[in-house]
C-alpha cells in the first residue's frame, strides 16, 4: 500500500461502522442546519455597543479605528491618515462600486490607482464584506472588487467598514455570506483579519510586520 492508502485505511478503521449512505446523510443534514456553537456575549448589543467593542479589540492588537458619519468623507480621512503616517499620497483600490463612486477629489492631491496590489504599493484601501465585534475582526472575500493582494502586500491597509455590516459574532457574518452567495457557494478565499500583521515566534517578542501590513486602519461609516 502507498502512504496515502495506509493513512486512509487507518481513518476508515476509526469511523463508526454502518452504511456509508446513512453517515453521509447525517453529515449533509448537519451542514444544512448551520448549527451555532456558544457565542460570546461581549459582541451582542446595539450598533453603538458593537462599534465600541470592535474598536477596543482592534486597538488592543495594534490597529486603529475612526468613526465617520458620511461615506463621502472617506477620501479626506484617507489623505489625512497617509499624511500623518508619513506615507505617499497614493492608495491602491479594487473595482468595488462603493469605493469607485467616492469623491476622491476631496482627498486633495491624493492619487488613487485601481487593481491588485503590487510590491511597490505603500498603501491600499478595501471595502469590508463584514466586521465582527467579538474579536475586532474584518472579513474580506476575494474578487476583482477587493483583490486579496490589497489585504497583504502594502505597508498600510485601510478598510472601509459600513456599520450595517458590523455584526456581533462570526456566525452572523457567515449567514450574510450564505445569503449573498447562495447555499453551498463560496468565494475563492475568505480572509478574517484582526489587526496588523505581527508575530511573537522569536522569544515571545512582538514584531511587526510578519506576513502582511505593518499598519491597519479601519474607517467605520455609520
Amino acid at each position: 500500500m502507498s502512504a496515502r492508502e495506509t493513512i486512509m485505511a487507518r481513518v476508515r478503521a476509526k469511523l463508526p461502522k454502518g452504511p456509508e449512505g446513512a453517515r453521509r446523510e447525517a453529515v449533509e443534514l448537519h451542514m444544512a442546519q448551520h448549527p451555532r456553537n456558544l457565542i460570546p456575549a461581549r459582541g451582542e448589543g446595539d450598533i453603538d455597543h458593537r462599534i465600541r467593542v470592535f474598536t477596543e479589540m482592534m486597538v488592543a492588537v495594534g490597529g486603529t479605528v475612526e468613526i465617520i458619519d458620511d461615506v463621502n468623507e472617506v477620501p479626506h480621512h484617507v489623505a489625512v491618515y497617509l499624511r500623518d503616517g508619513n506615507l505617499p499620497a497614493v492608495v491602491r483600490r479594487g473595482s468595488d462600486p462603493l469605493l469607485a463612486k467616492l469623491p476622491w477629489h476631496r482627498g486633495g492631491t491624493l492619487e488613487v490607482t485601481e487593481g491588485p496590489a503590487v510590491d511597490a504599493d505603500r498603501a491600499s484601501i478595501s471595502h469590508a464584506f463584514a466586521g465582527v465585534a467579538e474579536s475586532g475582526t474584518i472579513v474580506q472575500i476575494s474578487g476583482p472588487e477587493n483583490p486579496t493582494t490589497l489585504n497583504f502586500l502594502p505597508e498600510a491597509h485601510i478598510v472601509v467598514l459600513e456599520s450595517a455590516a458590523l455584526f456581533g459574532s462570526y456566525e452572523e457574518a457567515w449567514s450574510k455570506l450564505r445569503s449573498q452567495m447562495g447555499e453551498g457557494n463560496m468565494p475563492r478565499t475568505v480572509n478574517m483579519i484582526s489587526g496588523p500583521s505581527r508575530t511573537a515566534d522569536i522569544e515571545q517578542t512582538i514584531v511587526r510586520p510578519a506576513h502582511g501590513p505593518k499598519n491597519m486602519h479601519v474607517i467605520i461609516v455609520r
